[in-house]
């Protein structure tokens, strides 16, 4: 059994501080090869982990229910997404399919697996199944999945980057967490991604060849 105190240390250690030195040093590569290898390590972890319900990592049947609620938000966020960058950013609307539609077409191909379920089973499958018991409810539960998944975009060194996330870091975690469907979440975290790369907001969350929103 490990003590809540640990289980603090630890999570200091992997969501912040780890992060923190891999954003100071700039690993050549980018995120994605790290992200992968930790997926590697937290799916061992969940091979392991008796009290952790397997279902939860896919749970298809949630996802039907939840779309409506998904849909609607979504639709309202794009409509905001595209009149907030028609109105103080217009010379990059719509930047990426109109000018790099191959670019585009791959990250609309790739990113959802790569990136989005990684990104889901770390930071809400992982992170509300292993330090839950520090946290006391859900919601503040959520509140610091939001918090650690803002702060590992600091990697993209811009603040927008960081206050979307901690923003889709909250609403993905609720998600799961009512839902108990990964692949939930990650429909949903994987259309607001892709509303950033096509709306001309891609570049606040691109890192070379890689994407990491």
């Amino acid at each position: 059994m490990v003590s809540r105190s640990w289980l603090a240390v630890e999570f200091g250690l992997v969501f912040f501080v780890l992060v923190g030195l891999f954003a100071l040093v700039r690993v050549p590569g980018g995120p994605i090869p790290a992200l992968l290898v930790l997926t590697v390590v937290v799916a061992f972890y969940f091979r392991r982990a008796r009290t952790f319900d397997r279902r939860d990592l896919w749970r298809a049947s949630a996802l039907l229910p939840a779309l409506p609620s998904i849909l609607r938000l979504f639709a309202a966020a794009a409509v905001v997404a595209v009149a907030g960058v028609f109105l103080f950013d217009r010379a990059h609307l719509f930047d990426l399919p109109l000018h790099n539609p191959g670019l585009w077409a791959l990250i609309t191909v790739a990113y959802p697996v790569v990136s989005v379920y990684p990104q889901e089973l770390l930071f809400r499958a992982f992170l509300l199944h292993r330090y839950g018991p520090l946290f006391g409810t859900e919601r503040v539960a959520a509140c610091w999945s939001a918090v650690a998944f803002g702060f590992a975009h600091i990697l993209f060194g811009n603040v927008l980057a960081v206050v979307l996330t901690l923003a889709g870091g909250w609403l993905f975690a609720r998600r799961f967490q009512q839902t108990r469907s990964l692949l939930t979440a990650c429909v949903e975290h994987a259309l607001y991604g892709l509303l950033i790369f096509t709306v001309g907001l891609g570049r606040y969350f691109y890192h070379g060849t890689q994407f990491g929103a």
